[in-house]
């Protein structure tokens, strides 16, 4: 029998799924409620199609639950972006109206006609540390939403407020010399106090999570964190946003997706490209912060980058830019060598994780003679610093560093 591409269209509630033959004929439509037999019940009625692939649209959102289900029961799962889905539907000749079967149609095509939809696999750690670090993403958001309301009434209470970033230990000593008198400043008094109970509760819960994000990544085995400037939270956030490297084709494809590599906007003869503003959002912050920390260190390699672009006539947003796309090229090269390793571990035997032999990153990736971590001329790698040296963190002398985006 023909293989045919089931696609699925999954929402809280309910999941429409439709199977579609090589010629994207529809051969069958079928929409189960959301519940603990939801897989069974789809691989039930595929059963018809015994050569068959699902295509689930957002299997890294929406649909993780079910696409993971469908993985657990033998079944070959695509991850459809949605936006993909909806070009499809907005270019098919037909019915273009938006409900659901539309929508799981042009998912199947999607799936069927595209080459970058990737195979969905078993969670494994890279999901553990996706969890942590957007536990500690949705804290550190919610810390900075109670500092500025504290801020905000501390203004009200202090002449002038607190100028700079507060902390628990500071908002206390503020409301201990504080003298409310009268009914209104007693009562911002109170809701000072209770944003302090709060801005404390979320400090320890961050701490926490550091902890548990920490244990993750090292338990992961990886090498990233070797990159200068890479702790647990960037690399939790980028090994559980980029996922299996072997997905990108090479480091442009990878700096594509994180949004360091320039967007091309050439038209005829003009060749313009400019500063992009897609890709994921979240692995391109996590390596910013990277390139600050490293611009901040004197020591460091992307610090000597920096300030030859800099030398060069660039500006400071330039410079940090092109230092991104260097920091992007080595997370990219130490994924790929930690997935090498990883393969390496599964074929020896089990317990194996990147890292743990003899062979590890942290022994052989790391050459005497090399050109930013590489033992041969080549593209960067990593971004080392030059000597394992403790300083003192100094800021840049010429100018101030701001964080951009």
């Amino acid at each position: 029998m023909t293989a045919v591409m089931i696609g699925v269209d999954p929402h809280k509630g309910s999941h429409t799924a439709v199977v579609i033959s090589p010629a994207e004929e529809p051969l069958g439509e079928l929409r189960v409620r959301a519940s603990g037999a939801q897989a069974q019940k789809l691989v039930a009625w595929a059963a018809a199609w015994p050569e068959r692939t699902w295509a689930v649209e957002g299997a890294g959102g929406l649909g993780h639950l079910l696409a993971q289900q469908l993985v657990a029961a033998g079944e070959r799962v695509l991850d459809v972006q949605p936006k993909l889905a909806s070009r499809v539907r907005l270019l098919q000749a037909g019915d273009t109206n938006k409900n659901d079967p539309n929508d799981a149609l042009s998912v199947a095509v999607a799936a069927l006609r595209s080459k970058v939809s990737r195979e969905v696999t078993a969670d494994d750690y890279q999901a553990v540390l996706k969890v942590w670090a957007k536990r500690h993403r949705d804290l550190a958001r919610a810390r900075n939403q109670v500092a500025c309301r504290l801020h905000a009434v501390l203004c009200d209470l202090v002449p002038g407020g607190h100028q700079k970033e507060i902390t628990a230990a500071q908002a206390t000593r503020i409301l201990e010399q504080a003298a409310p008198s009268g009914a209104v400043e007693l009562a911002r008094a109170e809701l000072a106090a209770e944003f302090l109970a709060d801005l404390r509760h979320l400090d320890d819960q961050l701490r926490d999570t550091r902890k548990k994000l920490a244990a993750a990544v090292r338990a992961s085995g990886t090498s990233l964190t070797e990159v200068f400037g890479v702790g647990p939270v960037i690399a939790g956030t980028v090994i559980g946003d980029a996922g299996d490297a072997a997905r990108f084709p090479g480091r442009d494809h990878f700096a594509s997706y994180n949004g360091t590599a320039p967007a091309g906007v050439s038209s005829g003869n003009r060749k313009i490209h400019r500063l992009s503003l897609r890709g994921n959002r979240r692995i391109n912050h996590a390596i910013h912060m990277a390139a600050i920390t490293q611009i901040r260190h004197k020591h460091s390699d992307g610090r000597a980058y920096y300030d030859k672009k800099i030398a060069e006539g660039k500006t400071h947003k330039e410079a940090l830019r092109s230092l991104k796309r260097k920091i992007s090229d080595a997370i990219f090269a130490r994924l790929r060598a930690d997935a090498r390793q990883s393969a390496k571990a599964r074929a020896n035997g089990p317990g194996g994780q990147p890292g743990n032999g003899s062979d590890s990153s942290a022994a052989g990736s790391h050459p005497e003679r090399q050109l930013f971590g590489q033992a041969t001329p080549g593209p960067a790698t990593t971004l080392r610093p030059a000597t394992r040296t403790r300083t003192t963190p100094q800021p840049p002398a010429s100018k101030k560093i701001r964080a951009t985006t």
